[in-house]
């Protein structure tokens, strides 16, 4: 895991809300992803006023937790195996890549009443998980009968320039209104000024705050 400057974070943060601001995101919540960096890196972002943070890998996430001295909220952001939940279930606040029936009935069997948000496929890219946008009403109505508390939709864009993934975007917003959910979580470094301009509650920053990450 990579150790960060904490000075250096916090000058990045001063520029992150300047982008944020002129993009007219003052509500918007920051997760600061903090995967592939180490535990550092969380009370670095707590130290800067992010207290939400982005984990994507159970066994790190396991590994550093133990070494942070602050109390961040703990967002899992990353596709997720049934199998690592029971592990993290003490652990994890917000679990925001639910995308199937089966990962939502583990959720609640490990953690009952735990808040969660439903990951949508906006990219159509095979790569990138999410449910289909059609069977979407069938997930929410399975999560809250299992006693999950869904917070809202999360959704991750095209690979491509920040404006291709506006359509995306708009539709993850529309599906956030249809469905009466409170966070449209989607946004990332590249795009957050698009993201906000589509409605976005919720963006996850990791390059902006630590610099870029070393590929696992």
């Amino acid at each position: 895991m990579t150790p960060v400057d904490p000075t250096e974070v916090a000058n990045r943060a001063a520029a992150l809300r300047a982008r944020i601001a002129a993009a007219g995101g003052d509500d918007v919540t920051v997760v600061a992803v903090t995967k592939t960096f180490d535990a550092g890196a969380i009370d670095a972002a707590i130290a800067a006023g992010f207290n939400d943070v982005g984990e994507s890998y159970a066994q790190e996430t396991l590994a550093k937790l133990p070494d942070v001295t602050g109390t961040p909220r703990v967002h899992f952001i990353g596709q997720l195996q049934r199998n690592k939940v029971r592990r993290l279930a003490p652990h994890v606040d917000v679990w925001q890549s639910v995308d199937r029936p089966e990962l939502a009935s583990e959720i609640a069997n490990r953690a009952p009443n735990a808040r969660i948000m439903v990951q949508v496929d906006i990219s159509g890219e095979a790569t990138k998980a999410g449910v289909d946008p059609q069977d979407l009403a069938m997930l929410l109505d399975h999560s809250r009968e299992l006693g999950l508390e869904v917070i809202g939709l999360m959704g991750v864009a095209i690979l491509a320039e920040p404006e291709a993934a506006r359509p995306g975007f708009r539709r993850l917003r529309s599906l956030v209104d249809t469905h009466g959910l409170r966070h449209c979580c989607m946004g990332m470094t590249a795009d957050l000024e698009i993201a906000i301009d589509e409605g976005s509650t919720m963006i996850r920053v990791g390059t902006q705050l630590f610099g870029e990450r070393v590929q696992r």
